[in-house]
């Protein structure tokens, strides 16, 4: 049952304390916030509230708590608000608030990004965000450009984002046992190769497709091959495809010490390429630890974990050649480690700097000397403004989609 309540007729104290007894089982509930700090507002002047002794305040504080419900906190609160501003306003609706930099559109552009480009982290993201502005001049990224790194984050937890991203597992590190021998020194010059291969698992018995992955240790410069099984005849003919695509000079070839790499076969098509070899110190499993970062980030990220039957490695090679190493060497942005010492002689690694594996090979002081004969920087750049990042990404993830849709089709 609702009772209203009109009280305009209570004057004195001694009616208020009548009031007190008579609903000491009863609760009052105002019909809203304002309502209360009006009645309020109206007892206050209607006794005289603010002069009266102490004994007598204490009795028409106990009324205003019964009538509204507010604790003994809030009304002490409330009644010097009507002390200081003489009377009690309403805050409701007045917080101070931060303006809202990032529209829909920019938290729907950062989900259609991610859904291109694998979800990245924020500071490789951003630096996709300065690209699209500064070098393709897509204006669409003109207040995303300057998000930081860490509210992309933020951005990625609005419910807007989420409706709009697809679903993104965790990456799972890839581990490899490594006996190492001796590690290179590049100093500072490109064409110092990591090599390490990753097999897309087995399903009844049957092996699935090898990656054969080859990354630069200065640039990131990343090709990545595929092939049917692991032999001396496959991995020869790989590599003879792999090495030219590089656009500068290759200097070393590391690996573990797998027999697959560390063979008679690949020995001779090195040393036709003047290229020396090396394999893995014992003991110190971070010598070819860059490689194997990017299977996880890279290739486990894309490809996954699940069989892909033998017979698809000439698709899979295909797809790498035709669009994705293009995208991972002129599009995706990677980190790169700024080292310093501390006092204790202490090397810390800080990685401020993301830039795409093409921008960091022009960025390398007399960078034109690395290159090989025939190769120039302008056919480089025409290559590299040929689309953006955006735009390789969204067709590298098509013909990754084509490719998939036909291997689940055949699997299923």
């Amino acid at each position: 049952m609702t009772v209203i309540m009109n009280d305009s007729e209570i004057r004195t104290l001694e009616q208020v304390k009548k009031v007190l007894k008579a609903v000491r089982k009863l609760k009052f509930k105002g019909l809203s916030r304002q309502e209360k700090y009006i009645w309020l507002d109206d007892i206050i002047r209607r006794f005289g509230y603010h002069s009266l002794p102490k004994k007598d305040k204490g009795l028409l504080r106990r009324y205003m708590m019964t009538t509204t419900g507010f604790s003994r906190p809030q009304l002490n609160r409330l009644l010097g608000r009507n002390l200081a501003l003489g009377a009690i306003e309403s805050f409701a609706g007045r917080r101070n608030k931060f303006a809202n930099t990032y529209t829909r559109e920019d938290i729907e552009l950062l989900a259609e990004t991610d859904n291109l480009h694998g979800r990245m982290s924020g500071p490789a993201t951003k630096a996709i965000f300065e690209r699209a502005f500064r070098v393709f001049g897509d204006r669409r990224f003109e207040r995303l450009r300057g998000i930081s790194a860490s509210h992309i984050y933020n951005l990625r937890e609005e419910p807007v984002y989420r409706s709009k991203a697809g679903t993104i597992r965790r990456t799972r590190t890839v581990q490899v046992a490594i006996g190492i021998r001796r590690k290179p020194n590049p100093d500072g010059k490109p064409g110092y190769l990591r090599v390490d291969s990753v097999h897309q698992g087995d399903y009844n018995g049957e092996k699935g497709v090898y990656h054969i992955n080859l990354v630069d240790e200065i640039t990131q410069w990343e090709i990545i091959m595929c092939v049917s099984a692991i032999n001396e005849r496959m991995l020869e003919e790989a590599l003879a495809i792999a090495l030219p695509l590089f656009p500068f000079i290759i200097l070393n070839f590391h690996s573990d010490n797998g027999g697959e790499f560390i063979n008679g076969l690949v020995a001779g098509l090195l040393n036709k390429a003047l290229v020396k070899q090396s394999k893995s110190r014992a003991g110190r499993t971070n010598d070819n630890a860059l490689v194997e970062g990017k299977n996880g980030s890279v290739i486990r990220k894309h490809m996954g974990y699940w069989h892909i039957e033998r017979s698809y490695a000439p698709e899979v090679q295909r797809f790498y050649l035709e669009h994705f190493n293009n995208y991972l060497n002129y599009h995706r942005p990677c980190a790169f480690a700024t080292v310093t010492e501390d006092e204790k002689g202490r090397r810390i690694k800080k990685y401020k700097t993301y830039v795409t594996p093409y921008e960091r090979l022009k960025s390398l002081p007399e960078a034109k000397d690395y290159l090989k004969d025939g190769v120039t920087f302008n056919a480089l750049d025409k290559k590299a403004s040929s689309q953006t990042d955006n735009e390789a990404a969204k067709l590298m993830q098509e013909a990754k989609d084509k490719l998939f849709r036909k291997v689940l089709q055949r699997g299923a």
